[in-house]
């Protein structure tokens, strides 16, 4: 009776095999189109020491004049444009996934930074912001009278 329910299931199988087969291929072979950049891009590492804040931005394939970082209050922005390249020789896409075009990201810190004083490098594809903390935002001894 089990051969005879198989025997008769066995369309089904083949079917369901075949559709799975038909949508993975289709997944594979479609061409990627360009996703626009999320709310996390790019992806920073921020932390904190006595006297500054230090901010690591990931952005490979940028060069300098495709960065800009902009200091004001507490507030740090890093915005840039990655631009979009086409396939050298009349070659054709087969696959478009990264990303291309404008991108903004502000951090805001608890503290005034001193603007004056930001230091940021790029190195192998990572900006390293260094923030340090405006003067007013630096605790600072008060002395103690008696009455």
């Amino acid at each position: 009776m089990l051969t005879r329910m198989m025997n008769d299931l066995s369309p089904l199988f083949r079917l369901h095999n075949e559709m799975d087969r038909v949508m993975e291929s289709f997944f594979e072979d479609a061409p990627a189109t360009p996703r626009p950049y999320g709310a996390a891009y790019p992806a920073l590492n921020t932390w904190e020491e006595a006297d500054n804040a230090w901010v690591e931005a990931e952005l490979p394939g940028l060069g300098l004049e495709d960065i800009e970082v902009l200091v004001k209050g507490g507030e740090v922005t890093i915005a840039g444009e990655r631009k979009f390249g086409e396939p050298q020789g009349g070659a054709n896409w087969h696959r478009r996934e990264r990303s291309h075009g404008r991108f903004s990201r502000t951090l805001t810190l608890p503290w005034d930074i001193d603007a004056d004083k930001v230091h940021a490098t790029l190195r192998d594809g990572v900006l390293t912001v260094q923030l340090p903390k405006a003067p007013s935002a630096k605790p600072r001894k008060v002395e103690v009278l008696g009455a």
